[in-house]
């Protein structure tokens, strides 16, 4: 079946959708991959000082989530921070992150604000 989509132009978009909007960031999603340093049989014995300290920070309200990447090349933390360069600070104080076992990648994340047009309220969609 051939494509009926038709172009829209900007005066066929809602105002807050033609031009770039601030969205807060609520959480950092922070993308662990393990380092060369970081071999599995180097990392053993660091794994069970890391997860205590991890759970630390779980307990200290700083991390959500976190899980164990299934193809085994890092881990992937939801953190409770704003700011990716304190989720880096956090992070590198754990046991991998001072042995340069283990590096990330930070993304801010926030809410999905176009989700405001649905509601249809003023100043949710500037």
């Amino acid at each position: 079946m051939p494509d009926k989509t038709v172009p829209l132009s900007d005066t066929d978009v809602h105002p807050s959708m033609q031009a770039p909007f601030a969205v807060p960031t609520t959480k950092i999603l922070a993308i662990g991959q393990w380092t060369a340093e970081g071999a599995p049989d180097a990392r053993a014995p660091v794994l069970p000082i890391e997860i205590r300290e991890t759970v630390r920070l779980y307990l200290a309200g700083k991390v959500d989530q976190w899980y164990f990447k299934t193809d085994e090349s890092g881990i992937v933390l939801v953190m409770n921070v704003t700011d990716p360069e304190e989720a880096r600070a956090l992070l590198e104080k754990l046991p991998l992150g001072q042995a340069g076992m283990m590096e990330f990648q930070f993304i801010p994340l926030g809410p999905i604000k176009p989700l405001a047009l649905l509601l249809n309220e003023k100043g949710l969609v500037d």
